[in-house]
């Protein structure tokens, strides 16, 4: 049995990307029976651009964030499988079609994700790199998933709404996905990584972005979730490699601060040792990046890495802080 897929694609602005990400849908070998954009609050033409295409139009009101514009739009939809997209990325020709394969396999999938493709556009090293490290990060995950991505996800309908949905306390971009992903794992439910169902991201990266973004919209709310669920599954970002590797760096910190005040060599020795070895744990990606964009970009892409590396550490040691504050708040009695 053919199972129809609704498109939904909640939008804040998005005019620059919106007609790109609309047209790749209508190529696609297996178009989707509706495509759903949710106006999250625009001041540009992101909702005439969609309108003019073909697509149903919803609006939130004003901004209230993804999570909820995506819970709007599903409650709209009449397809079988939701397919959530973000705006600043188009699906190739098979992306859809790849996805949808799952769901009718034996056991059949309950929802299936895809990944950047290898290819970004422009956007400079930052971007390059950011873009690159995800398409990575994706190719080398488990394909027996543990999380949900809304960048490029499909979900059974019934499914979603058993597990409630986005949770809407996300009012920004953030880990929304990954905590549906959670929730769906805890129920059993299966969820597939199709490496080959690839879109092209065109989001562009700042330094600011970047770090604003990984640390305080994804990091932090990672490390809380992770904390409340009691759960760090082995693989995408949080691999024991990639976990060695924040450890290793933050240890080399230390040992250079001592060494470049002591003056005495042997620590500063230790804290490269420490850093060699984050360099061989990744050496596969930075071979990645040399063979993609050639030895100079992986050079300075090896230097974002390693702040990465850092400030992963840093958003773990504040994640666990709020959590701690926010569980200390809960169990504290109100003063009457």
């Amino acid at each position: 049995m053919d199972l129809a897929v609704s498109a939904i694609i909640p939008v804040h602005n998005a005019g620059a990307d919106l007609p790109r990400c609309l047209e790749a849908l209508r190529r696609s070998s297996l178009p989707p029976a509706e495509c759903i954009v949710v106006d999250d609050g625009s001041t540009d033409d992101s909702a005439a651009i969609a309108h003019a295409a073909g697509a149903l139009v919803l609006a939130t009101g004003r901004r209230k964030g993804p999570a909820h514009a995506r819970n709007l739009g599903a409650k709209a939809a009449s397809g079988d499988l939701l397919f959530f997209l973000d705006a600043d990325v188009a699906v190739r020709e098979d992306t859809i079609q790849r996805l949808a394969a799952h769901f009718q396999e034996n056991p059949p999938a309950d929802a299936a994700i895809g990944s950047y493709d290898d290819d970004p556009p422009g956007g400079g090293v930052i971007s390059q790199y950011k873009n690159l490290q995800h398409h990575y990060v994706h190719q080398c995950g488990s394909e027996e998933a543990n999380t949900f991505w809304t960048g490029c996800g499909m979900i059974r309908r019934e499914v979603f709404f058993q597990a409630g949905g986005f949770d809407e306390r996300f009012s920004a971009p953030s880990i929304e996905d990954i905590e549906l992903g959670y929730r769906l794992r805890a129920a059993g439910r299966r969820i597939v990584l199709e490496k080959r169902a690839m879109v092209k991201h065109y989001k562009r990266w700042t330094l600011a972005s970047w770090l604003h973004t990984d640390i305080f919209l994804r990091g932090v709310p990672w490390m809380e979730l992770t904390l409340r669920h009691r759960r760090l599954p082995n693989d995408l970002n949080v691999s024991t490699g990639q976990r060695a590797s924040v450890a290793l760096v933050w240890g080399s910190l230390p040992a250079l601060a001592a060494s470049a005040i002591t003056g005495i060599p042997a620590p500063a020795f230790a804290g490269l040792l420490a850093l060699g070895a984050v360099l061989a744990i990744n050496a596969p990606f930075y071979r990645f990046l040399a063979a993609r964009r050639g030895a100079p970009f992986a050079a300075l892409a090896t230097a974002l890495h390693l702040l990465y590396f850092a400030y992963c550490g840093l958003a773990v040691g504040l994640g666990v802080l709020r959590f701690l504050w926010r569980r200390r708040r809960l169990e504290t009695p109100s003063q009457p």
